[in-house]
């Protein structure tokens, strides 16, 4: 294959572009298991304000947020079904391919896009990501957006296409295995490509919009009518030695000068007999494309040679250029010293650029002169582009000409340094949340003098050099560019870490004329959420190539021959292109079994936006002779190939169901449809692998684009998407129609491709994908089995209804809108039933397909049959409190409306026999924003504790807890009141009452009720707690030791253990945490006891958690030493929260109550071991006493003799008297 080099092989284009290892993607690291013991809880239910819920099982795991600034991700796909984020990009990630090498190794994976940054690292358009260590290489190079590529192993290339340019190359350019860079032997298009496809007979196939080769288009016209004037009033204006003569020295006079006239204040001279200078500093950037200079001839004097120098700082800034000699009429180049000629009958010359730089400064130095010395009468420099600047100093001076660019800015803006920008350019901080599109705009009018076909970019100023990323927002793009035409409509992100452009238009556009200006108009996107920086730098206009040179949207090249061809009407495919109407526009290449499938925008003979062109590369006669609006994606499973675009039908024949998405068999060359389609554009159809709750993957088509709604289709009601669907081609529908248990996702799939891992396909993919855990909505049962952890469906049918925003702790004081979710449950197993009950602010479907509201009674004795309420509670009433006490069902919350002539409010009681509401009701709660937060009754009694945030009971004077007995309210003692969060029985007349309260007024958050003696108190320590408790749970059998969880004066999540004498603080959760329940679980394996947990025993943390390094996390395991994820939610595209874990039975604890105090426990260990001690002791000398006894051992006498009765027998000397005589022994 033969490729013109466009860069030599630098060190870090080769050592950075090693084969890497296929085995180690995907790398997936598995956590260990988090060995719970759930069997003696029975039933385990997890509710909240979540759409999905999984278990962290992998490392890299996390609640995914939704991208909504315009940046994309590249993910992979876990054994889980779980994506994990790989890399972020600051744009639009739109096609990738493995790049293999001639030998087999994989290079890594070609990502390119519409982006500034990948993982942070700096690379326009295109990148390559290393699947070993997830690592990004930069290839440098491109200016602009990358849409297509192509790995070609037989080639050893990378084929890429877009709307850029690369050295000599425009729109089309390929990598060459260790070389890198190299221009296309046609050196590109002279319109962006689309797509790319290798044909079996290996050549490339390229689609776009293109309608010639770029190495044979016609240049666009250079006549000075259609070049653009730099301005000059900004820039900054030296020279030097400048003359003294007075009207001569300033060198702003040959600025916006173009009459010739030699006088004073419009002419420039050096002083007498010296060389000058004259240099301007700009403070935005151009690429010049012809300089003109109006020589001087005062007294004489002028300019007789001189030179360009771009950036006259840095060296090797001389710039060649090139002019037509006024005395030969021949074209010739200078560089080190230009000819100016000094004939009065030649009013100006032009110089042109040889090759135009980017510049923002420039010298002109003058060497010779004529007469006493040099000068000038004037200076204009231009360039091709067509520019509209937001700074309106820097577009073309009307001075110059009539009719110039211009821009009108209205709103705060100020102008902000260009640093790393190509210039100056205006800023605009908008207050949110609902930022409002007419709070500040700039329009651009662009100088067009030549009606014609044009592309149109906006160019964006990054936001790293401003450090206001987290700030940008969406910039909502409007135009009208032919008089009477209709208005364009773009939207663009401006969140790029570096600066980039974003094509917004291609087509006519109408010359500017007294009555009509082409005009550009950039505003806010309306109701952003938060406060935005707006930025406005400049659109620019680019004149296509007005000539075809035979093209028409598609090309097929032959990488192993060098020559390209003329009459590409004697190639098959090319001459497919040609044979369309002009305009083509090819948007989708598809090969599938040698056929090649074309999709774009385009008509022609008996065909129209779809073609199928066969293995000997003639066109085939489809049904319904295409469809009749565009297609812009394309994508098969097997031999069905899957359509996406803006279309509702074929183009001759009626086929149902086709709405913008469709299929087309390749086998029996038939149309089919999905459903009924959906309600708008789709942009993209990518194969998708579902996992299932039984751990087995359907294969599915995503479907992706800017729709609202899947239509309704087979009985099923239409369903809103939000621009995303799943359809299951094995169950010929809709996967969420189909009642699977599958993980939940949203967001958008923009490409992907396969690596084929030790036989094993592995997906790598980009968009901004949400999927986290199988969607179950709001509640979720929990088991166990040999310490793994399962997730199974809660038996409702539920529908989300207001705001999914994650709840803060049953927001008892707040009068906001309800928010979705369920918030309490109870599993109910007395008298012989068997029910699940929950409550919160949701909506389902009764069995008998009736709608209940924000309470549900699953009767799991009758088949799970669901029931609910009847009429009286008014639907955005929300629930966040139940209980049971014989036959009685006992609901608290935010609940309000009329029973039975009676009004509710707060609390209302249900007669789970008869299935109604009670005879007699509670009396209403009053008070301001009324609602219950616990309900507990009293141990061995019948009195119901009703605990939460309101004033009074029935008329009672009762505040935040409120005794309900035999039908009457009744005040428990004086001097407290507050807000309540929960309760817990800790004998059967002591009850700890937790939340915002007062005693006596004394502020706490913790005090106990005594409902002997009717009395309050606050327990000792309690101050040590730093703020209000939002959860509560028991930690021994008696409720002696308990767990509380809340958060501080500071914003802070705190977790505490009482332990029977005082508070110890639990290690500190990440920032912004908020824990909303408490559980103490069993575990199957120890971790080792601590002063928190004994050895058996981990504690769950729920809430909207920050567990470093994963980040946000809806439920933590705590052992008594560091917190591990444990379950993670999403809610939309943002992490939901776990609001409450329901238990069948209550936690089994050690009998025995409170935890003694560490010293106490080390005194008492003490004493036990010196008891011990002394036991055995005893022990030993019994048994030695017994064994002494079996021997035949006896006690001595105890009697004594007379102490001198013996005496006189034995004489002293008769003992003694021998000792010294020879036989006495030695000593």
């Amino acid at each position: 294959m033969r490729f013109s080099r466009l860069f030599g092989p630098t060190a870090w284009t080769v050592a950075s572009l090693l084969p890497v290892a296929w085995a180690n993607f995907p790398n997936f690291t598995t956590v260990p298991s988090a060995d719970l013991d759930l069997g003696g809880l029975g039933r385990v239910a997890l509710t909240g304000n979540f759409e999905s819920i999984s278990v962290y099982s992998f490392l890299g795991q996390s609640e995914i947020t939704a991208s909504t600034n315009g940046s994309q991700s590249l993910f992979a796909q876990l054994p889980n079904g779980a994506f994990q984020t790989l890399a972020v990009s600051d744009g639009s990630i739109t096609a990738m391919c493995p790049f293999v090498r001639k030998d087999g190794n994989l290079f890594g994976v070609i990502v390119g896009g519409n982006f500034t940054s990948l993982a942070g690292i700096p690379t326009q358009g295109i990148a390559l990501f290393n699947v070993s260590n997830n690592a990004v290489v930069k290839l440098s190079g491109l200016t602009g957006s990358v849409n297509a590529v192509y790995c070609d192993q037989d080639t050893d290339s990378v084929f890429v296409g877009g709307d850029f340019k690369g050295s000599s190359s425009t729109n089309a350019i390929a990598w060459v295995g260790d070389t890198g860079w190299t221009n296309m032997p046609f050196q590109g298009f002279n319109a962006p490509v689309y797509s790319i496809a290798k044909a079996a007979n290996g050549n490339i196939i390229w689609g776009g919009s293109f309608s010639g080769l770029a190495n044979m288009s016609v240049a666009v016209s250079t006549d000075p009518d259609d070049l653009q004037v730099i301005n000059f009033s900004n820039a900054t204006i030296s020279a030097g030695p400048s003359s003294s003569e007075q009207g001569f020295s300033d060198p702003k006079n040959v600025v916006c000068q173009s009459s010739g006239k030699d006088e004073p204040g419009a002419t420039w001279l050096v002083q007498p007999g010296v060389a000058g200078h004259w240099q301007a500093d700009f403070n935005f950037a151009f690429q010049p494309s012809k300089i003109r200079l109006w020589n001087t001839r005062v007294n004489g004097s002028g300019t007789k040679t001189w030179r360009f120098m771009n950036n006259p700082n840095t060296a090797n800034s001389i710039l060649e250029l090139r002019y037509t000699d006024p005395a030969t009429q021949q074209e010739t180049t200078c560089f080190q010293a230009c000819p100016l000629s000094n004939d009065t009958n030649l009013t100006f010359q032009d110089f042109y650029f040889v090759n135009p730089i980017t510049m923002n400064s420039f010298r002109i130095e003058i060497s010779e002169w004529y007469g006493q010395g040099a000068g000038l009468d004037g200076i204009e420099i231009f360039q091709t582009d067509i520019f509209s600047y937001a700074i309106e100093a820097f577009n073309e001076p009307s001075c110059s000409v009539s009719g110039a660019s211009a821009a009108t800015a209205v709103g705060p803006w100020t102008v902000t340094p260009s640093q790393q920008s190509s210039a100056q350019y205006l800023t605009a901080k908008l207050p949110g949340p609902g930022v409002n599109s007419a709070s500040a705009q700039v329009t651009f009018q662009p100088d067009i003098k030549q009606s014609g076909n044009y592309t149109v970019v906006v160019y964006t100023p990054g936001c790293l050099q401003d450090n206001d990323c987290s700030s940008r927002g969406i910039a909502n793009i409007t135009g009208t560019l032919t008089q009477g035409g209709p208005q364009i409509k773009a939207q663009v992100f401006q969140t790029n870490s570096f600066d980039k452009y974003d094509q917004i238009y291609t087509g006519y556009i109408d010359a500017g004329t007294d009555g009509f200006r082409p005009s550009i108009t950039l505003q806010p996107l309306d109701s952003q959420n938060s406060s935005i920086d707006l930025v406005a730098l400049r659109v620019g206009f680019t004149l296509l190539d007005p000539s075809s040179t035979g093209l028409n949207g598609l090309f097929e090249y032959d990488p192993y021959n060098a020559s390209i061809p003329t009459e590409f009407k004697e190639d098959n495919i090319d001459a497919i292109g040609i044979n369309l109407d002009v305009g083509a526009s090819v948007d989708a290449l598809l090969i599938v079994d040698q056929l090649l499938l074309v999709g774009g925008t385009f008509t022609g003979q008996n065909t129209s936006n779809f073609i199928v062109i066969d293995a000997k590369n003639n066109s085939m006669p489809i049904p319904g002779n295409g469809l009749n609006g565009p297609v812009h994606t394309q994508a098969n499973i097997g031999n069905t190939i899957y359509l996406g675009g803006s279309f509702n039908n074929t183009n001759s024949s009626n086929v149902q169901g086709i709405s913008n998405v469709a299929t087309f068999d390749t086998g029996s060359k038939s149309w089919g449809s999905l459903g009924s389609g959906v309600d708008g554009p789709v942009s993209r159809v990518v194969p998708l692998g579902v996992v299932l709750s039984n751990g087995t993957t359907a294969m599915c088509m995503s479907v992706n684009g800017d729709f609202n709604n899947v239509l309704a289709s087979g009985g099923h009601p239409s369903f809103a998407a939000n621009g995303f669907a799943i359809w299951v081609p094995s169950q010929n529908g809709w996967l969420k129609n189909l009642g699977l248990q599958t993980h939940a996702i949203s967001g958008q799939i923009t490409a992907t491709t396969n690596l084929n891992v030790n036989n094993t396909v592995n997906p790598l993919m980009s968009g901004t994908i949400v999927d986290e855990g199988y969607a179950f909505q709001f509640a979720a049962q929990l088991s166990t089995q040999g310490g793994n952890t399962t997730l199974g469906a809660s038996g409702l049918n539920l529908q989300q209804t207001t705001s999914s925003t994650p709840l803060q702790k049953r927001d008892t004081s707040s009068d906001s809108a309800p928010v979705s979710g369920i918030y309490s449950g109870i599993f109910d197993t007395s008298n012989g039933r068997d029910l699940t009950v929950f409550g919160g602010h949701f909506q389902a479907t009764a069995t008998d397909s009736s709608n209940i509201t924000n309470l549900a009674i699953i009767n799991n004795s009758n088949n799970g049959a669901v029931t609910g309420f009847s009429a009286g509670i008014d639907t955005n009433s929300t629930v966040t409190a139940l209980s049971v006490s014989g036959d009685t069902l006992y609901a608290g919350g935010s609940i309000t409306g009329n029973v039975q002539n009676t009004p509710i409010n707060g609390f209302v009681a249900w007669n789970l026999k008869t299935s109604q509401f009670n005879s007699s009701l509670p009396p209403a709660l009053g008070g301001s924003n009324v609602t219950v937060a616990a309900i507990s009754p009293r141990p061995s009694n019948t009195d119901i504790y009703v605990a939460g945030n309101f004033d009074s009971a029935g008329g009672l004077g009762c505040p935040g807890v409120c005794v309900f007995s035999n039908g009457m309210w009744a005040r428990p003692g004086t001097g407290f009141n507050g807000n309540v969060s929960g309760l817990l029985w800790q004998a059967n007349s002591k009850l700890l009452v937790v939340g915002n309260l007062s005693v006596s007024n004394t502020q706490t958050s913790i005090a106990t009720y005594d409902a002997t003696t009717q009395t309050w108190s606050i327990p000792n320590n309690a101050n040590n707690v730093p703020g209000p408790i939002a959860a509560l749970s028991p930690a021994s059998k008696d409720g002696s030791s308990y767990w509380v969880g809340g958060q501080s004066a500071n914003g802070s999540a705190f977790l505490m253990h009482y332990d029977g004498s005082g508070y110890e603080t639990a290690p500190q959760l990440g920032d912004g945490s908020i824990i909303r329940s408490l559980s103490v679980l069993s575990l199957t394996q120890g971790h080792g006891s601590n002063a928190f947990l004994d050895d058996t025993l981990s504690l769950l943390v729920t809430g909207s958690l920050n567990v470093q390094p994963v980040g946000s996390v809806s439920g933590a395991l705590f052992d008594g030493t560091s917190y591990t994820p444990f379950l993670l939610t999403n809610s939309g595209s943002q992490p939901g929260s776990l609001g409450s874990v329901i238990t069948q039975q209550p936690q089994v604890f050690n009998s025995g109550g409170s935890q003694l105090a560490v010293g106490l426990v080390v005194l008492i260990g003490l004493a036990i071991a010196l008891a011990l001690l002394f036991l055995l002791v005893l022990v030993g000398l019994l048994i030695e006493r017994h064994r002494r006894a079996a021997e035949g051992y006896r006690p001595a006498p105890q009697n004594y003799f007379e102490k001198t009765a013996n005496m006189g027998r034995i004489p002293p000397e008769r003992l003694f008297g021998n000792l010294n005589t020879a036989n006495s022994p030695r000593l």
